[in-house]
């Protein structure tokens, strides 16, 4: 009896993994339980897109900041786009931070399924946590960049005013879009290849019909509030509003419409990600 009492405990933890109820089936529970997992993708990507790189992180600066210079020279010194009274520079630097960020996060998102093909089809975990993961590491180069943003608004002596307040709604309107798509695009990459060759297409269409190069206020009183269909027109005249001060040429409601149609967009994202969840280890 005392040496069966001494046997150690042999009995393994059982873990069943079946289908999640719910429209979108988010489990938060088992998305916090694999948090290490997360950190882990996060930083193979920062790795990944650093380490054997020249520049590092100054790529994350001179995106935005050559962009920048070639918007300032064509857009605002020969073509004389107007800025609401502010110098071109800062006025197309400020709406590219959140841009770069959101199209640089749609990017990662999109392949990142293809990318960790291996470990998918291997273990088991969350599928969503690795577009999840990509978009935090992308977060990485818009801090950096808007670092660059605050100092030329000191060198252009801009104050900024109690608007800084909102900046968190309207990044995570950012990132909520930029989730939205990446999850659409991620589930669509894996199932047909093709759909990978248009992201470069319909990332310059959006940045073209996003009030990137010009301001809300160009548009037509009449098309506005189709203008603010696009979930990123309302990210970046609130970015415009909140550090340069300019008026929000954005209403209220149309603001509402584009963090509606973010959130339609990751809703429904989610739902076809996690409908094909189920077939990726076998199209990987």
């Amino acid at each position: 009896m005392n040496e069966l009492a001494k046997q150690p405990d042999l009995t393994e933890e059982v873990v069943s993994i079946h289908p999640i109820k719910g429209l979108v089936g988010i489990n938060l529970k088992e998305i916090w339980r694999y948090r290490e997992l997360i950190y882990f993708l996060t930083w193979r990507d920062l790795k990944v897109r650093y380490k054997q790189s020249v520049l590092g992180v100054l790529w994350a600066i001179l995106q935005p900041l050559m962009t920048m210079v070639v918007f300032s020279i064509f857009f605002g010194g020969l073509a004389h786009i107007p800025s609401d009274g502010i110098p071109y520079p800062i006025f197309s630097y400020t709406a590219l931070v959140p841009w770069t960020f959101f199209a640089g996060a749609l990017n990662v998102s999109a392949r990142s399924m293809l990318t960790s093909g291996n470990m998918i089809s291997k273990i088991y975990f969350p599928r969503i946590i690795v577009p999840f993961s990509s978009i935090i590491a992308n977060l990485v180069d818009f801090f950096i960049a808007f670092v660059i943003l605050i100092v030329m608004m000191f060198v252009y002596h801009i104050v900024p005013t109690i608007n800084m307040l909102w900046l968190p709604v309207f990044l995570l309107m950012s990132i909520i879009t930029a989730m939205a798509v990446g999850l659409w695009f991620s589930a669509l990459v894996v199932m047909y290849r093709d759909f990978g060759y248009l992201l470069g297409f319909i990332a310059t269409f959006w940045q073209y019909v996003s009030p990137v190069i010009y301001s809300a206020s160009l548009i037509p009183a009449k098309w506005r509030l189709l203008f603010s269909l696009n979930p990123m027109t309302g990210v970046i005249e609130g970015f415009r509003w909140a550090l340069l001060g300019t008026a929000l040429d954005v209403t209220p409601l149309m603001f509402i419409l584009s963090g509606a149609i973010s959130v339609i967009l990751f809703v429904s994202g989610m739902f076809y990600f996690k409908r094909m969840e189920r077939v990726f280890a076998d199209m990987l």
